[in-house]
């Protein structure tokens, strides 16, 4: 195709995802099953798309930059406490889910075992993109989204591994031992992963800390060069590059970087082109018209399996040991949404022309499509049926900084989301530090200047001008009154409202 005519379907493809992620957004669906649909016209139309190893190649790359933006927007005091449930959820109870799927696949859908290990290893994974657009509009616990939210970050790296290990198999040339073999290998090279990602992620937060860039466009590009660097790194040494990707880059994006506001705005805008290019992409390369029967039914079969079996017994088999009530496992079990990684852990055996392999992406994509849209809109119906939430939980702040560097300070718009208990606050009660003041509130398109009486409310976008060095005081301060109300984290001392 000549460059002028990629360039406008290029430009309409994309103007089309946004609108889409709008919709998906008021609907309370994930984007990816809109791109999708905007690939799969784009592919019956005007671009058709059938090359695996392309699609593939450019998914792989797609995922780097993908979780690198997870890493530099995931807050470490919002993950820290449930990290290590986290961490089991992506690694042992990947392992648990694994060989659930891969006994039920073999011996009830009559499935041959590699083909059954690799369907097992591809229907695994949550996706943090999925989970990320739906999650954080759904009122709830911060625990709670924090154990979801941080397995969906850590759990592609395990995945990829066993993946390509199971395509090997299938292909003749897996390691010995099984599956066990194959969860006990995927478990060294993750291990080795993150070791990479601390190192590489400290380094760059080291050297730039230190060297003073020209621009300041200059530091978000290094400081993704930095995490593309912890991927090659650790794909050069044959160990896990995506677990090094996520850690570098969460360790970069909490390592007060010069700029950090502007890298952390720059990853999501890098990761959502990759998302859209990513869904696009692979709804190109799907062509429903060919998906047979068969496949459907053997797809919704084992998605029914993993949602409604493996998926709840790995989440008891990680959460038992942390003491989670049962109806908050139950809720974590229901949350593990499907997307785009097992679309794209399908085409790693289509690429490799293993047996089976068509098959085996048909039935993936019809389980991403319908089990989608069976899990996503009913979270917030299932929190409430499960009293996991009353609907009265705050959602997350949305706050922005626009640094203004010439007097050392940033201006941050805060949206007062539903459900926050920011709602009803006086700014009085806020309790701001002397240097911040809210210079600004915007409610229903109109801008007006508050007094210490007036009271924030639902959907209000409030322009909070602070001094430098206290960012981080107001920002904890607002999250802390949005969760937990006027009197959280009372200071003594402090004058009363």
């Amino acid at each position: 195709m000549a460059l002028d005519p990629a360039l406008l379907i290029g430009a309409i493809v994309l103007l089309a995802a946004v609108l889409a992620a709008r919709v998906g957004s008021r609907l309370g669906l994930p984007s990816l099953l809109l791109f999708l649909a905007v690939g799969i016209a784009l592919g019956q139309t005007l671009v058709p798309f059938n090359d695996a190893a392309t699609a593939h190649t450019l998914g792989l790359t797609a995922l780097v930059l993908i979780l690198a933006e997870g890493g530099f927007t995931t807050r470490w005091e919002d993950i820290r406490q449930a990290l290590p449930l986290a961490v089991l959820l992506a690694t042992v109870g990947v392992g648990v889910s694994v060989v659930l799927v891969s006994v039920f696949a073999h011996f009830v859908l009559g499935l041959p075992v590699p083909v059954a290990v690799l369907l097992g290893a591809v229907l695994s994974p949550t996706d943090s993109a999925a989970v990320f657009s739906v999650l954080r509009k759904v009122p709830l616990p911060p625990r709670i989204r924090a154990v979801v939210e941080g397995e969906s970050g850590f759990n592609d790296a395990p995945i990829v591994l066993l993946v390509t290990l199971a395509t090997e198999w299938s292909l003749g040339d897996g390691p010995e031992g099984g599956v066990p073999g194959l969860i006990a290998q995927a478990g060294l090279q993750l291990a080795a992963g993150v070791a990479i990602g601390l190192f590489v992620g400290w380094l760059g937060v080291m050297v730039m800390r230190r060297i003073a860039l020209p621009a300041s466009g200059l530091y978000p590009l290094a400081a993704l060069a930095w995490a593309v660097l912890a991927y090659a790194t650790g794909a050069a040494l044959q160990v896990s590059g995506f677990a090094a990707v996520y850690v570098a880059a969460m360790i970069l994006g909490n390592g007060r970087l010069p700029h950090r506001n502007v890298t952390r705005s720059f990853a999501e805008g890098v990761g959502w082109v990759a998302q859209i290019g990513l869904f696009v992409m692979l709804g190109m390369l799907s062509n429903p018209q060919l998906i047979t029967p068969r496949s459907i039914v053997l797809g919704l079969s084992a998605g029914a399996f993993v949602t409604f079996v493996a998926r709840p017994v790995s989440v008891i088999a990680c959460a038992a040991w942390f003491r989670m009530p049962w109806r908050e496992q139950a809720f974590v079990s229901w949350a593990g949404l499907r997307g785009a990684v097992p679309i794209i852990m399908a085409t790693v055996p289509l690429a490799a022309g293993a047996p089976r392999a068509g098959e085996l992406f048909d039935m993936v994509f019809a389980f991403v499509v319908v089990f989608t849209l069976l899990q996503a809109p009913t979270l917030p119906w299932v929190a409430r049926l499960l009293k996991v939430s009353s609907g009265e939980d705050a959602t997350d702040v949305e706050i922005e900084f626009a640094p203004l560097d010439t007097i050392k300070a940033d201006m941050m718009q805060v949206h007062v989301s539903p459900g926050s208990r920011l709602h009803g606050v006086t700014i009085r009660e806020l309790r701001l530090p002397k240097s911040s003041v809210v210079s600004l509130i915007v409610r229903e398109n109109e801008p007006f200047t508050p007094k210490p009486e007036h009271t924030v409310r639902t959907g209000d976008d409030l322009l909070i001008v602070t001094n430098g060095k206290d960012r981080r005081r107001v920002e904890d301060r607002l999250r802390s009154i949005s969760n937990g109300g006027r009197l959280a984290r009372w200071v003594p001392g402090e004058p009363r409202p």
